[in-house]
């Protein structure tokens, strides 16, 4: 099949394939040569949405069920009858599809399993870490926010397994990249979300809060959705699309970094979503200092591609007149775009670069979102600013016109905080190497030659497990010494045999 999915890293598209990976799934209909009406194809995921994603042959059984005719009552109650009328909203679905599904070995409806499911102490937040097909793991994050006589729930899906932009502050940024995760797989993960929060609100004695979907989405987990660009932009038109999750507009929040084309791309291909841009610092060698990608994307061009997303409703006017700035704050009022700074003790979070940010921001109505920093295992010992440096912080880039919030911190006990995301193997082996540093102490040897990477953490592992010889000999019963005494004194004949014929041949030659 031509169509694999756009994956990088070591990572290869799934099989059998996401159902959820509309291309993929169309030229295999067109390689079967089933050739069908798009509105056969919308009409097909919206059954499947409607039916919470079962298995395909479970999905054409019921298809075939909810096609009967309606049981009405006779006049008599013993006996019924059947009605010839048909749904006249309801579009049937091809045959040599449902055939397609009921038969194919190519797709399924889920590719990846919830590995482990982790919830916060006060139930807030969920982490999931999800298990893909290939045994690589990401992590998803539930939120719920509870309000009175209702609440809503939001979800911070991976768009990559890893990260290549190197964040120093950020846990998954350590890890690397790996590779991207398919449309199928992001969508996936929303699905997982979904029947977790079903399955809550069907266990609820109080029905009037109803928080059994997920109502917003933020591309804020592992990766940098940008990076994997065609994927999540495709996972973002099915979370809109008002036949399955119809996600409102602005309620699907894309993170990147700053990869400038990429989001001027993304204005033109998709202006609906909103935008947030992992900004941090507000000047450029601050800025840089702590986003290694930051060095090829300058601050001015990162304001400019935010601004070119929040006015891209105003058409050519952009590039005609321009854009007064009476225009840009009534657009932007209307599209507010966010820029995320993380707090870190030190320059970035010093007053002068309050001033900085506020004016970096001022005019545009943007939202400015403070990140206290939630410790990690990153290298560097970070730490966040007291609660009364944050406020002051906030209070002076708000008194430049920007909107500026400090974000709640959620799920923090559970490792599911902003930054903290990282595949939990790759953190039990970081891990296992500390202990054995700890254990083994600086003089150690094999730990020093450990720090300068001459030694892998695992041979330092099995090498500190070794007993000595003397722990070895004390373990061994009164027989089995017995038979190695004996060993050794035949073994030690035979030595000292060889050594005199040796010897004896060696005189009479000389």
């Amino acid at each position: 099949m031509g169509y694999e999915g756009k994956v990088r890293g070591r990572r290869k598209a799934p099989f059998p394939r996401s159902i959820l990976d509309r291309p993929c799934f169309l030229e295999a209909l067109d390689e079967a040569g089933i050739s069908l009406k798009q509105v056969h194809v919308d009409a097909f995921y919206q059954a499947l949405h409607r039916e919470h994603y079962p298995s395909l042959p479970d999905f054409v059984k019921r298809y075939y069920e909810n096609e009967k005719n309606v049981v009405v009552e006779n006049e008599k109650p013993q006996r019924q009858k059947i009605t010839k009328r048909k749904n006249r909203n309801k579009l049937n679905l091809p045959k040599k599809l449902l055939q397609f599904l009921e038969t194919t070995n190519d797709f399924v409806t889920k590719t990846s399993t919830i590995k482990e499911r982790h919830t916060s102490m006060d139930k807030s937040t969920t982490k999931l870490i999800i298990e893909l097909y290939d045994g690589m793991v990401v992590e998803t994050v539930l939120m719920r926010y509870e309000r009175k006589g209702d609440g809503r729930a939001s979800l911070c899906v991976s768009s990559q397994v890893g990260c290549a932009m190197g964040c120093t502050f950020c846990a998954t940024g350590t890890m690397g990249l790996s590779g991207n995760l398919t449309t199928g797989e992001i969508l996936e993960q929303l699905i997982h979300a979904d029947g977790i929060l079903a399955e809550e609100f069907g266990l609820r004695e109080d029905k009037s809060k109803r928080v059994d979907f997920v109502r917003s989405i933020v591309f804020m987990g592992m990766g940098e959705p940008l990076d994997n660009y065609s994927n999540v932009v495709g996972a973002a038109r099915s979370m809109m699309d008002r036949r399955r999750w119809n996600m409102a507009h602005g309620r699907v929040t894309i993170s990147t970094v700053g990869l400038v084309s990429q989001i001027r791309k993304l204005t033109k291909e998709l202006p609906e979503v909103s935008l947030a841009l992992s900004l941090h610092a507000p000047n450029q060698d601050a800025r840089t200092a702590i986003v290694p990608t930051a060095a090829r994307y300058p601050i001015e061009e990162l304001i400019d591609a935010l601004d070119g997303h929040m006015t891209a409703y105003l058409g050519d006017r952009q590039n005609d007149k321009g854009i007064t700035v009476e225009e840009r704050i009534k657009e932007s009022s209307r599209r507010r775009a966010m820029i995320e700074y993380v707090m870190l003790e030190g320059e970035t979070s010093s007053f002068e670069c309050a001033h900085q940010l506020g004016k970096l921001c001022e005019n545009r109505h943007l939202v400015v979102n403070l990140i206290p920093y939630n410790s990690t295992d990153v290298r560097d010992k970070l730490r966040c600013p007291s609660n009364a440096h944050l406020q002051e912080f906030r209070d002076i880039v708000a008194s430049y016109g920007s909107f500026c919030t400090i974000r709640r911190t959620m799920g923090a006990d559970i490792a599911s905080a902003c930054g903290q995301l990282v595949k939990k193997i790759d953190k039990d082996e970081r891990n296992e190497a500390i202990d054995i540093e700890d254990v083994a102490g600086p003089q150690n040897s094999l730990a020093n030659k450990t720090k300068k990477g001459k030694v892998s953490t695992r041979q330092v592992k099995t090498k500190a497990a070794e007993p000595s010889s003397s722990s070895w000999i004390e373990s061994l019963g009164e027989d089995e010494l017995n038979v190695l005494e004996n060993t050794l004194s035949v073994a030690l004949g035979i030595s000292a045999s060889c050594f005199l014929l040796s010897s004896l041949v060696y005189f009479k030659r000389r």
